[in-house]
């Protein structure tokens, strides 16, 4: 062991043992160094934050701690002991716990029969049910036992996935990326209550994200990772934004790429909202026209007699607490749902909706709310990912052309800057950030006249946002009409030419970026009419 690591630990001195030593941990996906040589220090009482870009090494880091990724070098110590950690079993049996980032759950099965999966011995569900209630009443995070969670929202799912890894009462809590599907409020009683359990029980908790504000306010101590590798280690209290964004992507990053990272509205760096961006100077035809859309499904109106029109040139964002039929609006543009009533029309032709690649062809192109449930399949390759939606330009006869789907790959890698170790590489050892620049690429390299982006930062850190920005601020320079759909309020202002605001499947107003007041707008996404 190196002997700053360890000084760190305590080795040698009074100090207590800390929870978990990893020293020199090593791994590598072919060319590509996920981790390379990361020394950790795990103190019990004190909640560590791990913050870098997407793609910095920092959950691969944590699947070797869970046993899920086997180190190539290094060593693991839990309480002083050397640990071969070969499966989560065994990293249960340490008492080792992860929240993942993304969800691990059955849709079929209720909440209680999710989090009683793989439980030894006899099933007791009314036990199970009354744990659930404990930890959903401790942590803020209440939760229907009896509910499927094929019907629960992305936030519910994230609510059960960390009650399944608390109900096993681990002393060492891994948390990857655990509130970017929650709502702040929801946020902060769960870091509250984290604070007092780590307090009161001496746990150690590891928090990984790429939110400055959360490690912020969050951690104790916090360790940075860019390019698999830890570049500083600093103590919370003495940390800033400006000073963590640094130091996560090597150089200064915009005003508001740090907003976002920080998941406010108004930060304390300037106290102002961002500037409008630039309307396009003459207002073209419309693109997309979406006239008295309804969808019903279940008894229940998703959406309720929708109009929309979008003009090349133009971004608008659609603002509006989520849940209130923006999902099922990018459905009907994915031609995932069909309309019960209405249209839609692409420069004045109707395109028939629910019709299996008809929006596509229409020149509709659409980044998901979420992309490994509808924009890629993890277990093909980048190039593969890429042609999803149109093989014409790689295939001959009805068959694919290796070497033509090789060259698209390797032009569209290089010019969106996907890091990865080539156009073969399965879609599942990119970052989530590069992921997301895979499904950016094979949208834009379709050249649609209208772009989809739900949700495009979700999950991102504050270069990938600073990327994801910029790309489609060039998209709608180049004519293409964006639609932005996002929970981000910050997101929408410093985007949008044109802000709609949605609630209960409805528009209920509409004002021009420069227009904007935010009491007003805050009024319209409670559903009060402008």
């Amino acid at each position: 062991m190196n002997s700053d690591l360890s000084d760190r630990s305590g080795t040698g001195s009074t100090e207590p043992v800390p929870a978990v030593i990893l020293d020199g941990l090593t791994k590598r996906y072919g060319a590509v160094t996920a981790c390379d040589g990361v020394d950790l220090v795990l103190q019990r009482g004190r909640i560590h934050g791990i913050l870098g870009e997407n793609g910095a090494g920092k959950s691969t880091l944590m699947k070797m701690l869970i046993g899920l990724v086997l180190p190539d070098e290094g060593s693991i110590k839990i309480d002083g002991r050397a640990q071969q950690i070969h499966s989560p079993i065994a990293a249960a049996a340490l008492g080792i716990g992860m929240v993942h980032q993304h969800f691990s759950l059955v849709d079929a099965l209720t909440v209680w029969e999710n989090v009683a999966l793989g439980e030894a011995g006899r099933l007791d569900p009314k036990a199970i049910r009354t744990r659930i209630g404990d930890i959903a009443d401790q942590y803020g995070l209440v939760i229907e036992p009896d509910a499927r969670v094929g019907d629960l929202t992305a936030g519910l799912r994230q609510r059960v996935e960390i009650i399944k890894c608390l109900r096993r009462d681990p002393n060492i809590v891994i948390f990857d990326e655990p509130t970017s599907v929650l709502t702040p409020e929801e946020s902060v009683q769960l870091f509250e209550s984290l604070r007092h359990v780590v307090a009161e029980e001496g746990r150690a908790v590891v928090l990984v994200s790429h939110k400055l504000d959360e490690v912020l306010h969050a951690t104790d101590d916090i360790t940075i990772m860019r390019q698999g590798k830890v570049v500083d280690r600093l103590s919370a209290k003495d940390a800033d934004a400006p000073t963590l964004a640094r130091g996560m992507v090597g150089r200064d990053v915009s005003l508001r790429s740090e907003r976002a990272a920080l998941g406010v509205l108004t930060t304390e760096i300037d106290g102002s909202t961002p500037e409008p961006t630039p309307k396009p100077e003459t207002q073209q035809p419309a693109v997309l026209e979406i006239r008295g859309a309804r969808v019903k499904a279940g008894g229940a109106t998703l959406l309720d007699d929708l109009n929309l029109t979008l003009h090349p040139g133009e971004i608008v964002g659609i603002a509006g607490v989520e849940g209130n039929g923006q999902r099922e609006l990018g459905d009907v543009l994915s031609s995932l749902i069909t309309l019960n009533a209405g249209t839609v029309l692409v420069e004045g032709a109707e395109i028939p909706t629910g019709r299996s690649g008809a929006m596509a062809r229409a020149g509709i192109g659409v980044i998901p709310e979420d992309r490994h449930d509808s924009g890629v399949v993890l277990d093909m390759t980048v190039a593969e990912n890429m042609v999803l939606v149109d093989q014409s330009s790689v295939a001959q006869n009805g068959m694919l052309n290796r070497g033509a789907l090789e060259a698209h790959a390797n032009e569209l890698i290089e010019r969106f800057g996907i890091h990865c170790s080539g156009p073969d590489a399965p879609l599942w050892s990119l970052s989530g950030g590069n992921q997301q620049r895979v499904v950016l690429a094979r949208e834009l390299s379709q050249r649609p006249k209208v772009l989809v982006a739900a949700q495009p930062t979700r999950g991102l850190d504050v270069g990938a946002i600073e990327y994801m920005g910029d790309q489609l601020k060039a998209a709608a320079a180049d004519g293409v009409a964006v639609l932005l759909v996002s929970s981000e309020l910050e997101e929408i202002l410093d985007m949008s030419h044109r802000i709609v605001v949605m609630h209960a499947g409805r528009i209920v107003g509409e004002v021009d970026r420069a227009d904007v007041d935010l009491e007003e707008l805050g009024l319209m996404m409670g559903g009060a009419a402008k």
